[in-house]
């Protein structure tokens, strides 16, 4: 049960639930997850760090960078995340964090080397 109410504890950011969908779509580094959110390197960080310290994000490393990928084990969990996903375009926030993913036009390498 524990899980379940830190899941919604997390789902209940919307900061949190914004990565969370994002990651839904395929693994993004911080500096993608940075360009899309439009939000500072630490406050990404952070989240995610609240994200993976609960087990709902896990992070691999490619060469020197991290990908985010979501890693919800719980079917629960899983179904909310995809219930949330399908209706994505009727939220707008996370409608326009959709858009800005999709036509995004900058590699990860060239948004990492800005920082």
């Amino acid at each position: 049960m524990n899980n379940l109410i830190d899941f919604f504890k997390m789902l209940s950011d919307e900061t949190r639930l914004r990565i969370i969908m994002l990651l839904w779509q395929k693994p993004l580094c911080v500096c993608e997850l940075c360009y899309i959110l439009k939000l500072s390197q630490p406050k990404v960080s952070r989240h995610l760090a609240k994200l993976r310290d609960i087990g709902i994000v896990k992070d691999d490393r490619q060469s020197q960078w991290i990908f985010y990928y979501l890693n919800m084990e719980d079917e629960t969990m899983q179904d909310m995340v995809n219930k949330i996903g399908e209706h994505i375009n009727d939220y707008d926030i996370l409608k326009k964090d959709l858009e800005t993913f999709k036509n995004r036009n900058v590699d990860y390498k060239d948004l990492c080397k800005r920082e």
